[in-house]
């Protein structure tokens, strides 16, 4: 009776159920698995369940198999394609069965087709990815938030993310948004209420994102159990909606700002409709205004009424828009100049049905113009008739106009000026200040800059000139072009030259002499020193050809004294004749000369003289002053030589650019630049407790060097040495 039972239970279940043997087999089944799964509609009891059911997946026949060997398996849907390549969706469950639990080895298979509901599902979820619209569930018995698949998209999670309510809450933004959706979700828990809002949320990849969230509220008992609701992707919309508002805002405050009125005029009912600003420029009250076409045509001035007429008539019947200026006349007698627009809109039928347009006040503008034109006139003709010259420069420092003055200055008529630079007549050593200028006034936009600068007369001559700029701008604030004054001061230049150069002719001089006086002392005592030394060798000499070779060593010297005896006349002039008297020497034969000259005292303190200059280095130099400079050094060296060491100098010659560089390099007592590096080349300045140091050598030397355009300095260290460095023009 037992088993009559279990048998009508199984045919008449609702679901798809199948029993096999371990063999597949059926030992029975459902009458609803072999209408949906049977492949026969005779009886299948004994026949294999996979020879008389329809395609299953490979995923079903694996779990069948498992399932008759004792293993359970579960299968919430699975999607496969059938043979005619329809998709299909499937799920079972495979229980094994025994004959200890139920009376048989082999297994019942619960098999059930959800095609309808995955494709409705899917589907949803189309839709949902479509219209960027996600759903989400707070479980408040549970605790447990769940979202879909859209709604992870757009807070951009991955697919395994499970969120909890405080997490959902700190995607929103911080502020306002976050605050706002913790009071709503709040006040739904709490009084049942539901919300609707649009906020900022900030995604996983820091994205901000405009979404609309909706909640409703499930009630039991008194007390919400559950929040449902969608989650849209609204940032594109929400973006759009806040521009067009922000345009919309920005228009308002722009017509307010601009004062200008806007007006919509219907034509079928004669209806004219104005907005605040429109009262303000025409000056009439609202509660006055009749809104009919009439009464703005009473404000127009007589003289503009007809024009004005006659181009309404012809936006209305749409020949051509209304873009006009006129006048009107406001009740206290004063008169404004308008500037007015429209558009025409027309019916289906092309029938002009209304008007809308907008009118605002420019009379403040056209006095500016007219005040504008008078003073461009007041300026042309001060520009023409200026008693110094004038123009007006591009911001490539090109000619757009010259006055008369200007074309006096530089002997270009104003046509062959206007084809040209300014560049292109400017002194070539004036021209890195030129483009300072262009930078400074036309980039930087320096108002009111003054310089000097020099041109070239188109007859060749140098014309000094004082050049005021003043940079005129255009609406974007860049420089348009540069309003340039020329004061001629050539004259003045020119005699303020001769000026300066008779003071220095008179300088000089005095400067010639001082030095003159200074060389004389100087350089005759270090001659007398020398043959008063090889006077007093030849005495105390007594073998004969050590005699002799004194002797001609007081010949050299004799020569030496001479020589510099000639240059002495010379040296007067170097001031004043300097630059004209320089010549190519060589840096060689003058050092071989000078030591010929004080070879004695070189020999009395057995000095190492060591000289490495090449023969082809020649210099720019006075003579004279060349020999005095070596001279000077070289018994500078001796005279404060170390005693406890025997002389030793180096002269060597380098080659630097256009220059050579010539240094003089001792072992003597040195100098402690720390104390007197300032006053080094000071006239009398002295450094060692030397009987004939008089501090004026290094003073006449750095005025030699000096005076050949040359330059001098020094290194020294005490008790270590010293070098000497003079660098002239490479010849």
């Amino acid at each position: 009776m037992k088993t009559l039972a279990v048998d009508f239970l199984l045919k008449e279940s609702p679901n798809a159920i199948a029993i096999v043997d371990t063999k597949l087999n059926f030992i029975s089944y459902s009458n609803q698995w072999q209408e949906k799964f049977s492949l026969s509609e005779i009886d299948i009891i004994d026949k294999n369940l996979f020879e008389h059911t329809i395609e299953t997946p490979s995923l079903f026949k694996v779990a069948v198999n498992d399932g008759v060997k004792g293993k359970e398996h579960i299968n919430l849907g699975q999607k496969f394609t059938l043979p005619n390549g329809k998709l299909q969706w499937l799920k079972w469950k495979i229980i094994p069965s025994s004959i200890e639990d139920h009376g048989f080895d082999g297994a019942i298979i619960f098999l059930d087709d959800i095609t309808a509901v995955q494709k409705e599902l899917e589907l949803l979820h189309k839709a949902e990815e479509v219209a960027r619209i996600g759903c989400w569930e707070l479980d408040l018995i549970n605790n447990t938030v769940n979202w879909t698949k859209t709604t992870k998209d757009i807070h951009e999670v991955r697919a395994d993310f499970i969120p909890n309510l405080e997490e959902g809450i700190n995607f929103y933004k911080e502020g306002i948004h976050r605050d706002k959706i913790s009071y709503l979700v709040s006040t739904a828990i709490a009084e049942g209420k539901p919300f609707d809002t649009e906020l900022i949320i900030v995604t996983a990849k820091k994205n901000e994102v405009w979404v609309r969230a909706k909640g409703e509220v499930e009630i039991l008992n008194g007390k919400a159990v559950r929040l449902v609701g969608t989650f849209q992707d609204i940032d594109e919309k929400k973006k759009i909606e806040l521009a067009h508002e922000e345009i919309s805002e920005r228009l308002k405050i722009t017509t307010q700002t601009a004062q200008i009125g806007t007006w919509h005029y219907d034509l079928v009912e004669n209806d004219l409709e104005w907005d605040n600003e429109m009262y303000r420029i025409f000056d009439i009250d609202e509660n006055q205004f009749s809104r009919a076409f009439d009464t703005w045509v009473s404000t127009i001035d007589q003289n503009d009424k007809e024009r004005i007429l006659a181009a309404t008539n012809d936006a209305i019947k749409g020949l051509k828009d209304f873009d006009e200026e006129y006048r009107i006349n406001l009740q206290n007698g004063s008169t404004r100049f308008i500037k007015g627009i429209s558009k025409t809109i027309k019916d289906i039928n092309g029938r002009s049905i209304k008007m809308t347009g907008a009118n605002w006040d420019i009379t403040e503008l056209r006095s500016t113009e007219i005040e504008l034109a008078e003073s461009t006139k007041l300026f042309a003709e001060t520009f023409e008739h200026s008693a110094i010259g004038m123009a007006l420069v591009s911001p490539e420092l090109k000619w757009l106009k010259v006055n008369k003055s200007l074309s006096h200055s530089l002997g270009y008529s104003e046509e062959e000026l206007l084809k040209m630079t300014s560049m292109d007549i400017t002194h070539p050593d004036d021209l890195p200040g030129s483009n300072s200028y262009k930078k400074k006034v036309v980039n930087d936009g320096t108002e009111h800059l003054q310089f000097q600068k020099r041109y070239f007369n188109k007859n060749g001559n140098i014309v000094h000139a004082i050049i005021g700029s003043s940079p005129v701008k255009d609406l974007n604030g860049k420089v348009s072009h540069v309003i340039t004054q020329f004061l001629d001061i050539t004259d003045r230049i020119e005699a303020q030259n001769k000026l300066e150069a008779l003071v220095d002719v008179t300088k000089s001089q005095n400067e010639s002499l001082t030095n003159f006086a200074h060389i004389v002392s100087h350089n005759l005592r270090s001659h007398s020193t020398n043959m008063t030394m090889l006077t007093t060798f030849l005495n105390k000499e007594e073998d004969e050809d050590e005699r002799k070779n004194i002797n001609r060593m007081i010949t050299s010297a004799t020569e030496s004294l001479s020589e510099t005896i000639a240059h002495l006349n010379d040296v007067v002039q170097v001031k004043t004749g300097a630059l004209e008297k320089l010549q190519s020497i060589s840096i060689l034969n003058t050092v071989n000369q000078i030591t010929k000259s004080i070879n004695g005292l070189l020999e009395e303190q057995n000095t190492n003289l060591i000289i490495d200059i090449e023969k082809s280095h020649f210099v720019h130099a006075v003579p004279a002053y060349l020999e005095s400079i070596f001279l000077n050094v070289l018994t500078n060296a001796l005279k404060y030589r170390s005693k406890q060491r025997t002389p030793v100098i180096e002269i060597k010659s380098i080659i630097k650019g256009e220059d050579i560089l010539i240094s003089f390099t001792d072992n003597g007592q040195g100098i402690d630049l720390n104390r007197h590096g300032n006053t080094i080349f000071g006239m009398y300045k002295t450094f060692h407790k030397h009987k004939d140091a008089k501090g004026i050598g290094l003073f006449i030397t750095k005025n030699q060097v000096e005076s050949m355009s040359g330059s001098i300095s020094i290194e020294s260290k005490v008790d270590e040495g010293t070098t000497i460095f003079i660098k002239l023009k490479k010849s």
